[in-house]
């Protein structure tokens, strides 16, 4: 609604996880070079927490972005499932075709693709998003596909990545030997506020068309979203989303604290 008054080519306060819009604080910056680190070097699991909204799933689509055409990955963004469907999912993810449909299947032809991945000189990732709402026993499966290795390397990088609940789950004595494995790990947390104020213009001028935006949040609406968002991104997006409406509405470029306030509000309302 509000993209031809303040120019711009799209929404900058998209929800979807675009590496575009991707703003690299310190931490973030940080995040992904641990995670490229423990790619590179085959660790063999790395683990990425964070609280919800804090960007995690974003980061792994800068991250599939950043590795290159050498390396296979697998993403998978639900891991609710069975342990055949699990299997399942990863195999199809890295693309590979079969008619097979038990589990006993799904790992020979997983570890089939992987040895002619290491062969040709390639690696291979898998990534399981939102992995704090895994059993222990889905947790344990994807621990034994990390034994896929030859005699000098580990044939599959794992990425776990998902909220504080994944720290504590891997705290458990059960899943003692997983833990052990990961020795690469990155937790991020919310902006704060100067980082909160550069994501917003980092947003702004992404979206912004050839004449730059219109649109400017003032100081004081900088101190109104980071209080409302505790510099959580997703949150930002939220009530940054909604003073811009507020702007077109009241017909103002400069978002004042007094909007900022107004959107914070409707989205407390509609809570």
């Amino acid at each position: 609604m509000y993209n031809d008054y303040f120019r711009f080519r799209e929404n900058p306060f998209n929800i979807t996880p675009d590496p575009r819009f991707l703003y690299l604080t310190t931490q973030h910056r940080e995040a992904l070079e641990h995670l490229l680190y423990g790619i590179r070097e085959r660790k063999g699991f790395i683990c990425l927490t964070g609280e919800v909204g804090t960007g995690k799933t974003t980061l792994c689509r800068a991250l599939l972005n950043r590795l290159g055409r050498k390396v296979h990955t697998a993403l998978i963004l639900n891991p609710v499932l069975t342990e055949t469907q699990l299997l399942r999912s990863i195999v199809e993810e890295f693309g590979i075709r079969t008619k097979r449909r038990d589990r006993l299947g799904y790992r020979k032809l997983l570890n089939e693709f992987l040895l002619r991945v290491n062969s040709a000189g390639h690696d291979a990732v898998l990534i399981i998003d939102e992995a704090q709402d895994m059993s222990v026993e889905r947790l344990e499966l994807v621990r034994l596909l990390s034994n896929l290795e030859t005699e000098r390397q580990k044939l599959l990088q794992i990425v776990l990545v998902g909220q504080p609940e994944l720290r504590r789950m891997l705290a458990r004595p059960g899943l003692r030997q997983l833990a052990q494995r990961i020795t690469v790990r990155y937790h991020l947390d919310p902006m704060d506020q100067l980082e909160t104020d550069a994501y917003l213009s980092h947003r702004l001028r992404v979206a912004g068309g050839e004449g730059g935006p219109l649109a400017r949040f003032d100081a004081g609406a900088v101190r109104e979203i980071y209080r409302y968002s505790g510099g959580t991104p997703r949150l930002v997006n939220a009530i940054g989303d909604k003073a811009l409406l507020a702007g077109y509405v009241h017909r103002t470029a400069r978002i004042s604290r007094r909007l900022a306030r107004l959107a914070a509000a409707e989205l407390k309302g509609a809570c």
